[in-house]
């Protein structure tokens, strides 16, 4: 593999970076920065996605019909890299990245001419119904009901770990329309407003302090027939096919090189604040083990994501992706950890009832937290194992 970028790539990736240069504030960096959720404040991510909408760059994933580029798959890792080295906030994946390539591949025309352009636009903002109580890793034991009933469906049970659902005005859910066949062929994909009578949320504070999650209940909620993605009782197909695009849809070596980055300035200004942290070389070993992964997971991310340029989907090869995304993203939390020391306990002010310091290294901590249940959403390392065992390994 060439991994050398042309004349043509360079002069692109130097477009990149004077569109940053121009349209990226200063403000949405620091606020990025200072980030230590899973995703960024919608307000924000919303803010950035008008910018990248305006210039036609927000969804090149997405095929030239319905809004996306024409770039190759070098370019769409150029673009991601320039765009989280220079600290641009990630767009939330949920509605652009995760259901919009589920209403492309098997929506009706109306449904992608309803949902496609506001989601681009930003006017619907999208949370994820798959996880139950006790429905998890294994998904397909799913309880959240929906009988037909004339023209709608009536829903009833509640989703867990929503992340976003109290922000969100859409939810896409997976429900159980059959109980009579095998677990995985009574689901069907619904879209369903959130603000239809009979929806509550609840939320869930992480022990990071964080607002994120949320529970969501359905009581006796109406749902349009009109609002199934695909056939009933097929969700599970289309549920798989989403999941490929959570796991690896997206580029995440630029996303953990920026991490990267942010771990070896941290470890700069540690080791300038004291000069002993590190007299035995260990840190940086260990850092030096993470930058040869990471250059590993870039090479193994660009072979697989060539696939999705055409059109198609990233298939069981992203669950290598993820796997392997987790773990170094959790390495780097744990090294940052062990750097900050007991800094990581210092606490200069209060708001909203949560500690917090206004300098990035506040969210040391908190990342390391979160990023501890990484291991469990989209699909636990154990479910991506099995999944590389048997469709990538043959075993």
């Amino acid at each position: 593999m060439d991994l050398s970028f042309t004349e043509e790539e360079l002069q692109f990736q130097q477009e990149v970076r004077q569109f940053l240069a121009q349209n990226l504030s200063d403000d949405i960096v620091e606020a990025t920065r200072n980030n230590s959720s899973v995703f960024v404040e919608k307000d924000l991510a919303l803010q950035w996605q008008a910018i990248l909408v305006k210039q036609g760059w927000a969804v090149p994933q997405w095929p030239t019909e319905h809004g996306g580029t024409d770039w190759s798959p070098t370019q769409k890792y150029i673009f991601s890299r320039e765009c989280y080295l220079a600290g641009a906030p990630m767009l939330i994946p949920l509605g652009l990245l995760m259901l919009a390539p589920v209403i492309m591949a098997f929506g009706s025309e109306q449904q992608k001419a309803e949902y496609l352009p506001k989601i681009l636009s930003g006017e619907h903002y999208w949370c994820q119904g798959y996880s139950e109580p006790g429905s998890g890793s294994d998904l397909a034991s799913l309880k959240l009901k929906a009988e037909a009933d004339g023209d709608d469906y009536i829903v009833n049970g509640s989703k867990i770990w929503t992340t976003h659902a109290h922000l969100a005005d859409h939810i896409f859910c997976l429900v159980r329309t059959d109980n009579s066949e095998r677990p995985q062929q009574g689901i069907s994909f619904l879209l369903i407003d959130m603000n239809a009578p009979g929806i509550t949320v609840e939320p869930i504070i992480t022990m990071a302090g964080d607002h994120e999650v949320n529970q969501v209940f359905f009581d006796n909620v109406r749902v349009p027939l009109a609002n199934r993605i695909g056939e009933e009782n097929k969700g599970w197909t289309y549920a798989k096919y989403l999941l490929e695009f959570e796991r690896g849809g997206g580029f995440a070596g630029p996303l953990v090189e920026h991490e990267m980055n942010r771990l070896l300035e941290l470890y700069k200004d540690t080791c300038e604040r004291t000069a002993s942290l590190d007299d035995n070389g260990e840190i940086r070993r260990r850092i030096a083990r993470l930058e040869i992964d990471l250059k590993a997971l870039e090479i193994t991310e660009l072979r697989i994501l060539s696939a999705v340029s055409g059109g198609g989907n990233p298939g069981p090869e992203s669950s290598i992706l993820k796997l392997n995304t987790v773990r170094l993203e959790q390495a780097i939390n744990e090294v940052s950890v062990d750097i900050l020391g007991y800094r990581g306990f210092a606490m200069d002010a209060i708001e909203g009832g949560i500690p917090y310091r206004p300098d990035f290294t506040s969210s040391v901590v908190p990342r390391y937290l979160n990023n501890r249940a990484a291991s469990i959403f989209g699909g636990s390392q154990e479910v991506q194992r099995n999944i590389i065992a048997k469709m990538v390994l043959g075993l």
